[in-house]
This record gives C-alpha cells, sequence and structure tokens, in this order.
C-alpha cells in the first residue's frame, strides 16, 4: 500500500502511542504505510536525538546553513569576553608602559 509523502515527525506521537499500547513495529508500519525497518530506523533516530536533549548537546540542523544566519549566542558571549580580556590586557600593558 503506497503512501502519499507526508513528514514522518507528524507521525511520530501517534506511533510511540501505538508502541506503549503494545503494538509491533510490524503492525504499526502496515498501519501507516511503512517498512519495519523504516519505523525501526524512526524510532532509532528519535531516540538518539532524546538522549542528545537530556545530555544537553544541542540539536544540529541538517543541511546548509541560511546565508541569514548569524553566529550563535554562545559564540557571541564567547568572542565578547575574549575582547573584553584583550582590551585590559593592551590597557594594562599601556599603563605599565607609561604612555596612559
Amino acid at each position: 500500500m503506497p503512501r502519499s509523502y507526508m513528514s514522518v515527525k507528524h507521525l511520530e506521537e501517534m506511533i510511540f502511542r501505538l508502541k506503549s499500547e503494545g503494538k509491533t513495529n510490524r503492525e504499526i508500519g502496515q498501519l501507516f504505510g511503512l517498512t519495519k525497518q523504516q519505523l525501526k530506523n524512526l524510532i532509532t533516530r528519535h531516540n538518539r536525538r532524546a538522549e542528545r536533549m537530556q545530555a544537553g548537546i544541542p540539536v544540529k540542523r541538517r543541511g546548509r546553513p541560511s546565508r541569514y544566519s548569524s553566529l550563535p549566542q554562545r559564540n557571541l558571549e564567547l568572542e565578547i569576553k575574549r575582547l573584553e580580556m584583550e582590551n585590559e590586557l593592551l590597557r594594562s600593558f599601556l599603563q605599565a608602559a607609561g604612555r596612559r
């Protein structure tokens, strides 16, 4: 039974509800028009993503970054901190050299 294209992310909630009810991957796959292997891969990806989020590892977006995207907030904070430290070092150097 071929299925029309639908993002499987929309099906995740229903799939995991059926899994908790005790349905097998094959039964769920037949219900949504997926193979047993496709369903297994979906569950593996979901679990891996959940583990990363729980460990505090940010989930990376796939594909080419947008040309309008800027540096992530954390990188900006680190860059500002580095520049402030460099500025302080240069000020102390100038003060020690008697230039200021």
